[in-house]
């Protein structure tokens, strides 16, 4: 119960990753602020906290509107009366390379996993500040250090959404330090969700991911979550502003 008294806000909570934590910082004891762009899967989200004893309120928001964020951050401080953590888990990619990547298509990944997290934090930070202080935790990817290639191409836009993911950790753990307010980031290699529709029980990807791994399978959502949990945690409050591989070795080689 590490988070007991705690209130959290998780972004994109409604599947993967993003429900994970939520899951996990419930089950910790943390009262949770679903916000996701879909009501249906944030709700189920909300319904698995409850069922598991614990918080939850939902915010059908976008992550590009302030609005929504003012809305989710307003809700956990008027039922919950603050907020102490926030965890940048939205995020969106398309799996195109630069001849047939779209102006339209690269607004869209930036915007959601960038300037989402931006907005997220410059809206959340003032009620965490006002909480004497706190942490947020970005998802980012190894993809915002390494090019990985899906074939003959890569993904130029999400790779230069989330390798700006990294700097903007560094900086906003910069600028919020003096209010107390940790920040940081995790890296996942590749993880078992539906984001990016790969099949990781088909023969050829886990052959892939063989070859380039050291723990050579994908990780589960849960796993990423225990790291986010632990950065957000007290046994983590001499770190901030960095990038954690959680990645199965993949960046070792």
């Amino acid at each position: 119960m590490r988070f007991e008294k705690k209130v959290s806000m998780v972004t994109g909570a409604g599947s993967g990753i993003g429900r994970a934590t939520a899951l996990r910082l419930a089950a910790e004891g943390a009262q949770v602020v679903v916000f996701d762009h879909q009501r249906e899967a944030a709700e189920e989200t909300a319904r698995l906290i409850k069922d598991g004893g614990g918080m939850a309120r939902v915010v059908a928001g976008d992550v590009r509107s302030s609005d929504d964020l003012r809305e989710a951050v307003s809700l956990a401080v008027e039922t919950y009366g603050g907020l102490d953590f926030l965890v940048n888990s939205a995020g969106v990619v398309t799996m195109h390379g630069l001849d047939d990547l779209t102006e339209a298509e690269w607004d869209w990944v930036v915007d959601v996993n960038l300037k989402g997290q931006f907005l997220a934090a410059k809206h959340a930070a003032p009620a965490i500040a006002a909480r004497g202080g706190g942490a947020i935790v970005n998802l980012s990817t190894i993809e915002a250090m390494v090019v990985v290639a899906s074939g003959p191409h890569c993904q130029p836009h999400y790779n230069a959404s989330k390798g700006g993911v990294a700097m903007l950790t560094k900086a906003l753990a910069h600028e919020l330090g003096p209010k107390h307010i940790r920040v940081n980031a995790v890296a996942p290699g590749p993880v078992a969700t539906t984001f990016s529709g790969a099949d990781y029980t088909a023969p050829e990807v886990r052959q892939f991911l063989a070859q380039r791994m050291i723990i050579a399978r994908a990780a589960e959502p849960e796993e990423i979550a225990s790291v986010i949990a632990f950065l957000l945690s007290d046994d983590a409050r001499f770190i901030t502003g960095v990038q954690i591989p959680v990645d199965g070795g993949w960046l070792v080689h």
